[in-house]
């Protein structure tokens, strides 16, 4: 397939599709979310005059914390492993209905050309992004969504390069984003938490390793396009993100202009995912606390010799019949 033959599916039909969107909170919606100031799980995001308190050796940019101590029950191995097979599947089908954009379609070139840039700033967050085989796929959706699987398996949706007119540091933004909640393992927390709750380990199996914890975690694994991630998890993802778009050379700021964007496309028919998260007035002053963090980053960091021009309007496919 070349390029001419990439088309939109309103219907595109994918197995495994994560059913999070991009920036959606899932705690949000069930109602338990804490108000801002009753926040702080390892968030430091709202401390007036924390850097005159900081270390001479503290690390320049975002401070999120510590992982979730809730990541060391479930096996990054078998979530890598379960991420990569499904994401395979689901480029699989993409391809057979001409959802997926061959490598010469300049979106993806765009794409990846970005995400070589972000992956070498991913290995301070976690080691394993150093073994990872990294993945940038552009399906042929109008949804405005992305993803990062674990084991760094991304995938833009046409729909929200197009529809958002969005920049190479708007990209950057969500890329970063998408790929940090990856580094942070949200979804390994999300899976040993729900494990826990649901009486599916023992403490001790958890500690000693015995038990049906590998079988446990198998079979969470395969359901983890079903996982969403929380509020404090979407906060780090922002952060977290920021900080790889800067390194990488590209403004850390188009973070604030991206959510604007998301407002504005949405404005009186807001998706279900925007319209039971927080503010995200709150979420853009959340991004601009943190701006002065990642400035001397971004400042002192080489610009992409590269940009891209912004997504065309795609040819619409025709509807997938029901039978």
């Amino acid at each position: 397939m070349d390029a001419a033959d990439f088309t939109v599916h309103d219907d595109l039909r994918l197995s495994h599709l994560p059913r999070r969107m991009f920036g959606a909170c899932a705690d949000c919606a069930a109602g338990r979310c804490a108000p801002p100031a009753q926040r702080g799980r390892r968030l430091f995001t709202g401390l007036l005059g924390a850097a005159a308190f900081a270390p001479a050796w503290a690390r320049e940019g975002v401070d999120v914390g510590p992982k979730s101590k809730f990541t060391g029950f479930a096996s990054a191995e078998q979530l890598e492993g379960a991420g990569g097979q499904q994401y395979a599947q689901m480029m699989r089908e993409a391809a057979q209905q001409r959802g997926l954009a061959p490598m010469e379609h300049p979106q993806l070139q765009r794409l990846r050309y970005i995400a070589q840039r972000i992956i070498p700033f991913s290995y301070e967050w976690n080691d394993r992004a150093r073994q990872w085989k990294w993945e940038v796929n552009l399906l042929g959706s109008p949804q405005l969504n992305a993803f990062c699987m674990p084991g760094g398996k991304i995938a833009f949706f046409y729909g929200i390069l197009e529809k958002l007119k969005l920049e190479d540091d708007e990209v950057a933004a969500i890329m970063g984003h998408e790929v940090a909640h990856a580094l942070r393992e949200h979804a390994r927390e999300r899976v040993g938490k729900t494990a826990i709750t649901n009486g599916a380990i023992e403490l001790g199996a958890a500690i000693f390793g015995l038990g049906n914890l590998s079988r446990t975690v198998a079979g969470m694994g395969a359901q983890l396009a079903s996982l969403k991630f929380s509020r404090d998890d979407e906060t780090e993802a922002d952060l977290v993100g920021i900080e790889l778009s800067a390194r990488a050379g590209y403004d850390p700021a188009a973070a604030v202009r991206l959510w604007e964007k998301m407002m504005a496309a949405n404005k009186g028919a807001p998706p279900q995912w925007l319209s039971t998260h927080p503010s995200s007035g709150t979420r853009i002053n959340d991004i601009q606390a943190n701006l002065p963090k990642v400035a001397g980053l971004y400042s002192r960091a080489p610009r992409p010799d590269k940009r891209f021009p912004v997504a065309p309007p795609l040819k619409a496919a025709p509807s997938q019949s029901n039978g």
